[in-house]
């Protein structure tokens, strides 16, 4: 008996602590039942994921990752920032890195020995890891959402399918406020169906007690029967625009008191700004210019106006206009052209900022007779000068040869039209003195063509070896300029002696 229960008390015993043993057991393998940190847990060779415990791997972003690290990093980036990338990975031997939210008690533990990496993130949680770590990270997540939107600089808000404020961020209530209205109603003039999703609209905003108004462009985008709108403030492109826009009325003024046709056309090939002058000189429509047409469609009228030479080949027209266009727009287009009408233009290709191209047309015609008029002249002046026996030659005040006959270029065999530099005095007295005997009255003619001041008709005489003795007579003219004319002396009579009856 004795013996049986001696037997019966140790086997009661015995089961009394196994059942003890497995009661501490199965405590600390409970999540969370005795205050112990619960966690996931991630080993890797590298970069390679080599062991991961329950629920471990739905913590990674594997989608769009290179490698297991990246993943990882990628999947734990808005709870834990902070882990080092991987070509960084291996100057690491420890790190410990806490949630970023306050309420998250969650902390990542990594260590390295060799090439292995052991990653635990602890939590102390009755539920599974991998969910606690999905919640925390929306929750991150949505505290970032919720800093971004509320701490935005320009105005969101949020309308329900009923089209009230469901939601706004303070950049909406700081605008209300300065527009005195309410913030809960709606503070820009724009409906749900005047927006497509995307499409952007300006819409201003009346500043209360002042003549301010402050433009916006305002965004909508549609989600679930909600509606997010973005408004972003564009006052600096409006002035700019409206900069733009009197600096070009400022030139169109300025442009229409020129004489000089103007044509503008823009990187699109189109009539951008013309001024009266282009319709005058042109003969084109006004009309047919506001249309803006293109280059080709310009030039096309301008020939059927006969505003431009008819081209001799038809089929090469718009080759030709296409050269025309290439060589403005690099700035090298310049050309007179000759009507049948009797007028001649100047055109002018240059280009402009931004791919434009600036067409200046400007009637030349009273230029072009007064040349040829003087042209003219000139030459009936020359031709009157030759018919004279004597050689004549003209210096200007600086002693630069300027004109001379036919009789001069005879007489010292000298043509200064020939001569790709300036004949001066200095130049012409050398040739001189090689065909004629020394004189003292070369240098007084050198100090009378380049004396300043009031001057005298002066007369000289020297000795020219085949023709014989000139009388050389300078005459000051107009603008200091100086004519020498070189006369032959005829020889005198010799008359006989008289005989007495």
């Amino acid at each position: 008996m004795i013996e049986m229960f001696f037997v019966g008390g140790c086997a009661i015993v015995s089961v009394m602590a196994g059942l003890i043993f497995l009661s501490r057991a199965t405590s600390q393998r409970r999540p969370g039942s005795d205050g112990t940190a619960q966690g996931l847990h991630f080993l890797f060779s590298d970069l390679n994921l080599e062991h991961a415990s329950r629920g471990a791997k739905s913590v990674m972003k594997t989608d769009a990752s290179e490698t297991d690290w990246h993943a990882l990093r990628a999947g734990l980036s808005l709870r834990f920032p902070g882990l080092p990338p991987a070509e960084d990975l291996q100057d690491v031997n420890s790190l410990t890195l806490s949630a970023t939210a306050r309420d998250d008690p969650g902390v990542l533990h990594l260590s390295r020995e060799n090439d292995m990496t052991r990653v635990v993130i602890e939590q102390d949680a009755l539920i599974d890891p991998g969910t606690l770590h999905h919640l925390k990270s929306m929750e991150a997540e949505l505290d970032t959402l919720r800093l971004a939107a509320c701490d935005a600089p320009y105005p969101i808000w949020l309308t329900n399918a009923q089209g009230n404020i469901a939601w706004h961020n303070e950049a909406h209530a700081a605008l209300s406020s300065i527009a005195q209205i309410d913030a809960e109603k709606q503070l820009f003039d724009v409906a749900a169906n005047d927006l497509q999703n995307k499409e952007t609209l300006r819409v201003p905003v009346k500043i209360a007690n002042t003549d301010a108004t402050q433009w916006y462009n305002v965004t909508a985008t549609r989600a679930d029967g909600v509606i997010v709108f973005h408004a972003v403030d564009i006052d600096a492109v409006i002035q700019a625009e409206v900069a733009q826009r009197n600096f070009v009325q400022t030139l169109a003024k300025t442009f229409a008191q020129l004489s000089i046709g103007l044509a503008i056309f823009d990187r699109n090939g189109q009539l951008a700004l013309f001024n009266p002058a282009l319709v005058d000189l042109t003969s084109l429509p006004a009309e047919f210019l506001s249309a803006r047409p293109d280059l080709l469609s310009f030039f096309d009228r301008l020939r059927d106006n006969r505003v431009m030479p008819e081209p001799k080949n038809y089929k090469s027209w718009r080759h030709e206009i296409s050269q025309v266009i290439a060589a403005a727009t690099h700035g090298s287009y310049q050309e007179t052209w000759t009507l049948d009408t009797g007028h001649t233009f100047r055109v002018i290709g240059r280009p402009h900022p931004d791919g434009a191209v600036a067409f200046l047309i400007e009637d030349i015609t009273a230029e072009i007779s007064l040349a040829r008029n003087f042209r003219a002249e000139l030459e009936m002046g020359q031709s009157l000068m030759d018919t004279f026996d004597d050689a004549l030659v003209a210096f200007s005040s600086a002693g630069v040869l300027t004109f001379c006959n036919a009789a001069y270029r005879e007489m010292w065999k000298m043509d200064p039209d020939n001569s790709f530099a300036d004949v001066t005095i200095v130049d012409a007295m050398k040739e001189w003195q090689a065909v004629s005997d020394p004189d003292p009255a070369w240098g007084d003619m050198r100090d009378y063509v380049m004396k300043l001041g009031e001057r005298t008709a002066w007369d000289a005489q020297i000795r020219h070896q085949t023709k014989g003795p000139l009388r050389v007579h300078l005459h000051p003219i107009v603008s200091g300029a100086t004519v020498i004319r070189f006369a032959e002396i005829a020889p005198q009579p010799v008359n006989p002696p008289l005989v007495n009856a």
